[in-house]
This record gives structure tokens, sequence and C-alpha cells, in this order.
């Protein structure tokens, strides 16, 4: 068991950093394509920055590594049916939408992916029709980052209504087959609708393992990040500090940020659980071990060098190369190189990466 830890020396600046740093080998068939049942039955590789020891465990032994009166924070954000296909009204072309978020709710303005891109022509519009209503919109030209604009004619509420009926649930390409349920592609704790992808390390738990940690006094509040491109857009500058984060709304309601204060008060540790979480308590950080409830929408791209102040622990999947959850995750390393190894000794046991796959927990 390990009590609150100080944020460790992180000298690797990420201004220096090369984004062919975040790169590793990783054989095909190790990318997971359906979750673990149970879930907590998932690999669970620790990971302590003290000694840069490696224990390979299940994640179902989580409580060994955590004491009473730590606390655990988990994103309660759900994953919206986003992808919608849909019909050009001049030509009856057919294009798949995948809408990320609303920008303009008095306009009923969204930002969308749009393919194919060529369709998406400024001023166009196009229909989509389900079994019981209709969905009208028209596509209003890109914004600066490369999304297409597009607005309906219903207000958010209405449109996300129409997409539980005929949107399906976004999955990341390298996931090849379709879930059998959608609820295999959300975490026990989703309750906040707004993402179009999920905080995949919140998958690896239980109902049973969850109550587990609370008998032995561990814990669990929530805050909320919805999860959009910004999460998943590649790294593809020449270095990583090249990279342009994309917003992200979050919350970190009062009573959350309270406990997690009063965690720290009593010598305990916070554990984040997934990089959103982590995104969002450095976001609301107010110095070392302090956090003040907030709202807003947050940039904030951790790369190495960053000084940790709201997080003490971590809960995470293997990531992408050259992804920006792989670059939070070697800032809070501590380590570049050595967070490479670890992969690549994740990559010789046979883990599973990705959405679907194990999980680390760095203390």
């Amino acid at each position: 068991m390990t009590d609150s830890v100080q944020a460790p020396d992180q000298s690797t600046k990420a201004s220096f950093l090369p984004t062919s740093a975040l790169d590793y080998d990783l054989p095909k068939e190790q990318i997971a394509q359906s979750p673990i049942e149970p879930r907590d039955h998932s690999r669970l590789l620790i990971v302590n920055r003290r000694d840069r020891r490696l224990i390979h465990t299940r994640f179902y032994e989580l409580p060994q590594f955590l004491s009473p009166r730590d606390v655990i924070v988990v994103n309660d954000t759900r994953v919206i049916p986003a992808r919608l296909k849909v019909r050009c009204a001049d030509t009856d072309a057919g294009a798949e939408l995948l809408l990320l978020r609303v920008v303009d709710e008095s306009r009923h303005l969204w930002e969308a992916l749009v393919r194919p891109g060529k369709g998406a022509r400024s001023g166009r519009s196009f229909r989509c029709v389900s079994l019981t209503s209709a969905l009208f919109g028209r596509f209003e030209g890109k914004n600066p980052q490369g999304a297409t604009l597009v607005s309906f004619g219903k207000p958010s509420e209405e449109v996300l209504k129409f997409l539980e009926e005929a949107g399906e649930v976004p999955l990341p390409p390298y996931i090849r087959q379709p879930v059998t349920d959608p609820s295999q592609y959300q975490t026990i704790f989703a309750r906040e609708p707004g993402s179009i992808a999920a905080p995949t390390a919140g998958f690896h738990f239980t109902p049973s393992l969850v109550q587990r940690l609370r008998e032995m006094g561990v814990d669990l509040v929530t805050i909320t990040l919805h999860v959009g491109w910004a999460t998943f857009k590649p790294i593809k500058t020449e270095t990583v500090d090249q990279h342009q984060m994309g917003e992200e709304f979050y919350r970190l309601p009062p009573e959350a940020a309270q406990k997690i204060n009063r965690c720290w008060e009593s010598g305990k540790k916070v554990v984040a659980v997934g990089t959103t979480t982590v995104r969002t308590l450095e976001s609301c950080a107010d110095g070392f071990h302090s956090l003040v409830s907030k709202s807003g929408w947050t940039q904030l791209f951790i790369t190495p060098g960053h000084r940790f102040q709201a997080v003490d622990a971590l809960i995470t999947n293997f990531h992408l190369p050259r992804s920006t959850n792989l670059a939070l995750v070697a800032a809070f390393i501590g380590d570049v190189e050595w967070t490479r190894e670890i992969y690549e000794e994740a990559v010789r046991h046979g883990y599973r990466f990705y959405s679907f796959g194990d999980a680390m927990l760095i203390l």
C-alpha cells in the first residue's frame, strides 16, 4: 500500500521532444476487439515510480494497492450515438456524420466530421429519416480546425433524442467488429451524455469491485469531461509541443472538490481513472494538492515536463502511438524512455491494448 506521493521531478521538456519518441511496435493481434468479461478480470500492470518496479496482476486485485480513505476519481460522461447516416437533398448521395459538439445553441449549430468530405458543400441540405421522425440539416462550411459546421432546425435536446433512435455509437477505427450491445462501450459510471468516445480506463470497474472498494474505505467521486475530437486526434507535428489541443467541456462539482481536498488533508492519495479525469483535475488545480470547483472548456495538453498538482496515482489503458494520451502517461511516469520500455514489457507479456484492452496503475 502506498500513501500520497509528491510530484516526481520531471526534467524532459516537451518543447524538445520529437513526436517519434511516442512510437512503439505493437502486433495487430494485441489490439483488443471486445471487452473482457467480467470486466474486472482484465490484466493490470502496476508501475511503481519510486523503485521502478513492475507487478503483473489482475484488475480485481486493485484494492490491495490502495489504502482506506484514498479517493478514486472517475469520469461520468456517457457516449452518445453520434454517428448518423444522412442523404443529401439535391443528389440523394449518402454521407456519414460524426457529431462532435454543439457550438452555437441559438443557431442550432454543431461541429461534425463528415465522410465523404467532398459532399459537405456549404449550403447543401441533407436529411435522415427514422422509423418515427425525420431530421433535416444543412452544411455550413468548415471551421479553422477543419471540422464541418452543421445546422439543424431543432435545439440540441431534440437532436440528441433523434440520435438515440437513429444514431450509432461511434467506435474507434481499430475496433473492426461492431459491439453486440451498446452498453459494452459505456462505463458503469456513465450518466452525463456528451462524449463521442468512452473514457476507457473506467471499463475495468464492476459493481462488485466498487462495493469492495467502498467496504475497505476507499471513496469514489465523479467528475465530467465530455470526450471529443481533441482526445483522439493524433499528434502529426514533428515535435510534441507543436500540436494544438482542442477544447473539451469539463465539470468538477463542489462536493467532489471538497472530498478530494479532505483526502489530501488526511495524507491519503487521489487516484485518477483515465487521462480525461487527469485533465479535469489538473485544469482545476489551485496549487499543489488544492482544487477549486470549476466548469468550462479546457485545452490543457499535458506533456513530459508537466508538474502534476492534483493527481497522485493513475489508472489508464495502453494508448496509441503518437497520441496525446500517451504523452500524458509519459509525463506522469516522468521518463519517456522508461515509458517505452514499460510498453515493450506489456507487449512481451501479451497484454491487450487500446480501448477494450488491459490497464496500468501508475503509483
